[in-house]
């Protein structure tokens, strides 16, 4: 046998065992958030849009032995140039601190430009981190992107601080900021049948009124609940609520109807997606002025028929969508709602629990409402505006969501359309 002959079978079979080691395990998103414009307010300052350090801590969900970062200038009108990047453990809770951690690469190189309207993966990282780690991405932008690409509602600490600071073990002296930017996704190398929940929504499911770096998410209850059981410790969850968000219309951030392909069907690993939106599309459609009985029904239509939408445009990529109900905002001051708004919101939910569209069902209006007053949220789960849930209304959320729903998810299409149980948790 010639030297060739061996060399080549050689290749071959560290191709093989490479192709093994791929099969073995898969990428799945163990963190995300959702990308909008960050202008105004949510924007960097000038004085610190250039030549800046910036780090942001994450809490993933799911653990695995590698990672990968995913960043994102998908609003940007221009390249976004990243100088140079870094990942490691947070060494304290709510501060900059980081220990050790790893450079990032890009395609090799240590710096990067993502295209305008475009995302980036950072080269894989071997660092294991456990489920429920906080990891410190930092990044080295020497001039942020117009318009920045970020996310509002970051509900966390973000740092920034003059200069290439990275790999510091500490910023002293950094600004702080409550918004995440360019951060699209945290991925984990998990075993084959890791899997990724993506929850969409609006300021419900983003979290309004949560303070920064407690992590009280009604997501967040729901990932403590699924790493605490063996069976679904590899399941990863997502959270892509935008404040203020609609199915139809533009807000605060693009529509769902938009958004829904990058936000759930783009992300790797996602096998199940749990929809909450529609209170904003009820709300404004009266917030100014009553509308006609035409205008209330043509409303519920679109509504109901951008849900079956979304389940087909899922479906395509083998992913389950979960229907949630709109919960009750009766007493709400921003919407006051109506008679007419209430019985959109009763029709738009019976579409969700009985029309079929929907792979399962998780019923938030039954588990939040107020027995006495079914129009209203509980008062013991308000946060005091009649629309969104407290801090205990968070958490009875993330504690009604089945964890049932995610057993043996389905790789293939037609594994996809063979579960369509529906659920509908008992109130607790």
């Amino acid at each position: 046998m010639s030297r060739w002959t061996i060399a080549f079978l050689s290749a071959c079979l560290l191709s093989a065992s490479a192709e093994a080691r791929d099969t073995a395990h898969t990428w799945i998103a163990s963190w995300g958030s959702s990308q909008m414009i960050a202008d105004g307010d949510n924007a960097l300052p000038a004085d610190r849009a250039r030549a800046i350090t910036l780090r942001q801590v994450i809490r993933i969900s799911a653990g695995g032995t590698r990672i990968r970062v995913r960043l994102s200038n998908a609003f940007g009108t221009r390249p976004l140039v990243i100088g140079a990047g870094h990942v490691a453990r947070s060494a304290a809770p709510a501060t900059s601190q980081i220990a050790g951690g790893m450079r990032l690469t890009f395609s090799g190189r240590a710096d990067a430009v993502i295209p305008a309207g475009a995302e980036l993966y950072s080269d894989p990282v071997a660092l294991p981190l456990a489920a429920g780690a906080d990891l410190a991405i930092s990044l080295y932008l020497p001039e942020a992107a117009a318009p920045q690409t970020g996310h509002p509602g970051a509900r966390a600490i973000s740092y920034t601080l003059a200069g290439d600071h990275v790999a510091d073990a500490d910023l002293a002296g950094a600004a702080q900021a409550t918004h995440w930017y360019a951060l699209a996704d945290l991925e984990v190398s998990g075993p084959a049948n890791a899997a990724t929940i993506v929850a969409i929504g609006d300021s419900i499911t983003d979290g309004y009124g949560v303070k920064p770096n407690r992590n009280t998410r009604w997501t967040d209850v729901l990932a403590e609940r699924l790493r605490r059981v063996p069976a679904s410790r590899g399941i990863g969850v997502v959270n892509a609520g935008i404040g203020g968000n609609r199915i139809l219309l533009d807000g605060l951030g693009p529509n769902l109807m938009a958004r829904f392909d990058r936000d759930v069907i783009a992300r790797s690993g996602v096998r199940w997606a749990i929809v909450l939106e529609g209170v904003n599309d009820l709300g404004v459609l009266t917030r100014e002025a009553p509308a006609t009985p035409a205008a209330h029904t043509a409303l519920v239509t679109q509504i109901t028929t951008g849900y079956t939408e979304l389940v087909a445009r899922a479906h395509a990529h083998g992913i389950r969508v979960i229907g949630a109900t709109i919960m009750p905002f009766g007493g709400n001051d921003y919407y006051h709602p109506g008679p007419a708004t209430e019985a959109d919101r009763q029709a738009v939910n019976a579409f969700v629990r009985t029309s079929g569209v929907f792979d399962a069902v998780i019923d938030f209006d039954r588990v939040m409402r107020d027995p006495a007053q079914p129009i209203r949220l509980d008062p013991a789960v308000d946060s005091g505006d009649h629309l969104h849930p407290s801090e205990a209304g968070y958490r009875r959320m993330g504690e009604a969501v089945p964890l049932a729903l995610f057993r043996s998810p389905p790789r293939t299409k037609r594994d996809a359309s063979a579960h369509t149980a529906s659920a509908r948790p008992r109130r607790r």
